[in-house]
């Protein structure tokens, strides 16, 4: 008699990312585009990689004095130290005062893996999670998971083609008493004084906890401090929070998945209780994590020569980036492509909107065999010089397309969460 299998009823799960990159790869067209990468690209089409790190690797390699001994369950803690300063720089009065600490954590998501359990166990009264960005966020499903009524809000316009502000406020107003508040990509949400005050009046009146996502410092502007100024005002605020600290990105070592998660308290006592209950937590996700990552990311933020480099890497990653944008909306406007696209160059970081609605969008995917998510979001670096005329131009194409269909057909509202 056959045995039957214990996994027969387990069904194929439906693919969190969808179809797209699937359907690029088994596309044949020689023109075809991929501009739905998660990495930063480098000129040549290839994941970018600063310098320095090739240069660590080799160092790392050719030692004999290392050993490969399991790390504690915290992490490495010169990484750990030097993670922090990087945040919140080498002379913050938080560091100083012994109430901010890390654990160092694995992969992008592993900190929010490892904060939210901390939290469904210790912040019982917490039922929802708010998750605010420019972007659609995956930490949802994290947070769904353990059983959080998860909510999503993009603070981009699609109408206006920016960042508004007010969604941010609004979302944080409406939120529950007690909740999580996940805030994701707003380096664009540029808040006044005034915006600032009632923020933190609303998230102190309502209890709720912040719990930041900082995955790529630097790649944005190339500018490190800048990229954590809102950090900085929480803590001056006297705000304890979260924050997920991945540093895979901002030095091009993806396979790695190095990140912290970072804790910031009142004062030592409650941010060593954190730890001690946070290091519990990780003994059932990971026990140890890997120290590679770690090594490189330590090597060039605890050598000042090796920092300039690895500054200087990002300054001219961004700089690139921002080449790319104007070349971009330059070549729409000699083409006489309709509309404005200056939301190109004034959006930061690799990836940004094109504001481009359904039609037009699926006019590139099908006639173009140019692949970006529905809601026109890209990767801004996945462009350059071997294929930038060729994207400028469909582009140009598709919204001529649909301006020239919209009498047959009715107006597409698309959703820009999705």
């Amino acid at each position: 008699m056959p045995r039957l299998s214990v996994f027969m009823d387990v069904p194929a799960a439906q693919k969190l990312e969808g179809n797209l990159l699937k359907t690029y790869q088994q596309d044949d067209d020689a023109n075809k585009v991929f501009l739905a990468d998660r990495v930063c690209m480098n000129n040549e089409g290839y994941p970018w990689v600063s310098g320095v790190v090739h240069k660590i690797r080799q160092q790392i390699a050719q030692d004999p004095s290392l050993n490969y001994e399991y790390l504690p369950s915290k992490g490495m803690k010169s990484f750990i130290q030097a993670s922090l300063e990087l945040l919140f720089g080498k002379h913050s009065q938080a560091i100083m005062e012994n109430r901010v600490g890390g654990v160092q954590t694995v992969g992008d998501s592993g900190a929010f893996q490892l904060g939210a359990q901390f939290l469904r166990m210790w912040s019982r009264g917490a039922q929802v999670a708010c998750i605010i960005s420019s972007q659609k966020e995956p930490h949802g499903l994290i947070f769904k998971d353990l059983d959080y009524t998860v909510y999503d809000y993009s603070i981009w316009d699609p109408n206006q083609l920016c960042v508004d502000p007010n969604l941010f406020l609004d979302a944080v107003e409406s939120l529950p008493h007690g909740s999580i508040l996940v805030i994701g990509n707003i380096i664009d949400c540029k808040l006044t004084q005034a915006q600032w005050a009632k923020l933190i009046f609303t998230i102190k009146s309502k209890q709720i906890f912040p719990f930041f996502d900082f995955p790529s410092q630097g790649l944005s502007t190339g500018d490190l401090e800048e990229e954590a100024v809102i950090l900085h005002y929480f803590v001056s605020q006297g705000l304890e929070f979260f924050c997920s600290q991945t540093l895979s990105k901002n030095f091009g070592i993806y396979d790695e998945g190095v990140g912290l998660l970072v804790v910031v308290t009142l004062n030592n006592q409650h941010l060593l209780c954190v730890l001690s209950q946070l290091m519990n937590c990780t003994q059932t996700l990971w026990l140890s994590p890997p120290a590679t990552g770690a090594r490189i990311i330590t090597s060039v933020l605890c050598n000042p020569a090796l920092l300039g480099e690895w500054k200087q890497s990002l300054k001219e990653a961004v700089e690139s980036m921002m080449l790319i944008k104007e070349k971009l909306k330059e070549k729409l406007r000699l083409l006489g492509t309709p509309g404005s696209w200056n939301h190109i160059t004034e959006q930061t970081g690799t990836h940004g909107y094109l504001g481009l609605n359904n039609q037009q969008v699926e006019y590139l995917i099908k006639q173009k065999h140019i692949y970006i998510s529905r809601n026109s979001r890209i990767n801004f670096t996945c462009i350059n010089i071997h294929n930038i005329d060729y994207v400028t131009e469909s582009i140009h194409e598709a919204v001529l397309f649909s301006q020239g269909s919209q009498s047959h057909c009715p107006k597409i509202n698309h959703s820009y969460l999705e």
